[in-house]
């Protein structure tokens, strides 16, 4: 069984291993994590995002603070997160609570973006009503100049957020339908318990 996850009392060296074999597997961003919030009405709201990292302390993803997920998460710190890697067949569900990262730890993996990804941070004004692409376009002109010669600092407004699961469900599919299913949710005493779950 890929992963051994029925066997396994620790769902993170199942993730690791999954997420191994997707980076080898995957044509396109095989870290890419469709993020589930809810809004300010209590509806539903989801995005594919970038997971930028992850330890045992949960999944990490960066974004603007004033974008949609920013707003919702800082109303409502909880967040479901998916992964499908179609090319294995495999996908795997986590469910929790939302953190800010600290300054240290955003500043770090915000050095590592490209120039350009660093410019269009501070340039653009996510999830707002933009009038046109020239618009976005200037606007990023008008950054690059600002930081002509310089490192663009982190704006204060772009973070990183981390889910720390309280549940990690990983599903295999399997011949008629019959798919491979275990959910481990989190203990009291901060470890893990399993289950194996009807398709």
């Amino acid at each position: 069984m890929p992963g051994d996850f029925h066997e396994a009392h620790d769902p993170f060296p199942v993730f690791e291993q999954w997420l191994e074999e997707a980076r080898a597997s995957e044509l396109n961003d095989p870290n890419a994590m469709a993020l589930a919030t809810v809004d300010s009405e209590g509806l539903p709201d989801v995005r594919m995002v970038l997971m930028n990292g992850y330890d045992r302390r949960g999944l990490v993803f960066y974004t603007n603070r004033g974008s949609a997920k920013g707003v919702e998460l800082a109303a409502q710190p909880k967040a479901a997160g998916l992964f499908h890697w179609k090319s294995l067949r495999r996908q795997v569900r986590v469910r929790g609570t939302v953190e800010t990262v600290d300054d240290a730890e955003a500043d770090a993996y915000y050095a590592t973006r490209p120039r350009l990804s660093r410019i269009g941070a501070w340039a653009s004004r996510q999830s707002t009503p933009l009038a046109n692409r020239a618009a976005l376009e200037q606007a990023v002109a008008e950054r690059d100049k600002q930081f002509e010669g310089v490192e663009p600092p982190r704006p204060a407004w772009w973070t990183g957020f981390r889910i720390v699961p309280i549940s990690i469900e990983f599903w295999l599919d399997m011949p008629y339908r019959l798919h491979d299913r275990a959910l481990f949710s989190r203990d009291g005493d901060g470890g893990w318990s399993r289950v194996r779950l009807y398709p």
